[in-house]
């Protein structure tokens, strides 16, 4: 895999990856960080304003044309409007990949392509990863993920609960940026406004654009995300 720190090394008739060290696995997760960060602000040049307003009053965040001024709200606004679109149209992610050359085996090119494939989810933390970031379990595919995140692995404890979409674009994944705590309140509250999706399946209702939406506009209202900061691991990294 073109820049990956992991190695294989072939063992008898099998192959079993090499552990990359702490300080390998946080350069590399603080490279993609910095070329998502890239492909994001290129994705949000193809949103038109009326789509960011037209998301904005979705989630309780703008009135006409005043939009309420909070920066780590407006995070949610952004997710929404690159990642998602109405049916019949293309999210912002996929109308930049169209327009965009890398080589094939890039890191940019592994990034976009991630990106593109977000899954959004709801995941509990299980234990810190014995390398770097943690061991979680996505809540809603049932399967155990190794998330990369400098800030959650700093303050997250185990058994939390948090909603966001998540990217995999090497051995590790990672976060888009923007998520919340999930409580049992959400829940009811998520259930009782998702239940017109629940012919479709667990899978199919979380990847349908309105769950997100719903678990953003909730998590405002409720002040769930004031309890959210957001740590810039490549301005800390110096």
């Amino acid at each position: 895999m073109s820049g990956a720190v992991a190695k294989r090394e072939e063992d008898g008739s099998e192959a079993r990856l090499s552990a990359p060290s702490r300080s390998e696995v946080l350069a590399r997760y603080r490279r993609l960080r910095e070329i998502s960060g890239r492909h994001q602000q290129e994705a949000v040049n193809l949103v038109s304003q009326d789509a960011v307003w037209s998301q904005a009053r979705r989630l309780g965040l703008a009135d006409g044309r005043t939009l309420f001024d909070d920066v780590v709200e407006f995070k949610y606004v952004l997710d929404l409007a690159i990642h998602t679109a109405r049916p019949g149209r293309t999210s912002a992610i996929d109308r930049y990949a169209r327009a965009a050359r890398f080589a094939p085996e890039s890191d940019e090119a592994r990034m976009l392509e991630a990106m593109r494939n977000s899954q959004f989810t709801i995941f509990s933390v299980e234990r810190r990863h014995e390398t770097a970031g943690l061991m979680v379990t996505d809540l809603v595919r049932g399967k155990d993920i190794w998330l990369v995140d400098e800030g959650m692995e700093s303050t997250f404890s185990d058994g939390a609960i948090f909603a966001t979409r998540i990217y995999t674009p090497d051995f590790f994944s990672m976060t888009a940026g923007a998520g919340v705590p999930v409580d049992a309140e959400l829940l009811e509250d998520l259930l009782d406004e998702m239940s017109p999706l629940a012919h479709k399946g667990i899978e199919a209702a979380v990847d349908d654009r309105r769950f997100a939406e719903a678990v953003f506009r909730i998590a405002i209202e409720s002040g769930l995300t004031e309890q959210i900061g957001f740590q810039d691991p490549l301005r800390e990294a110096g």
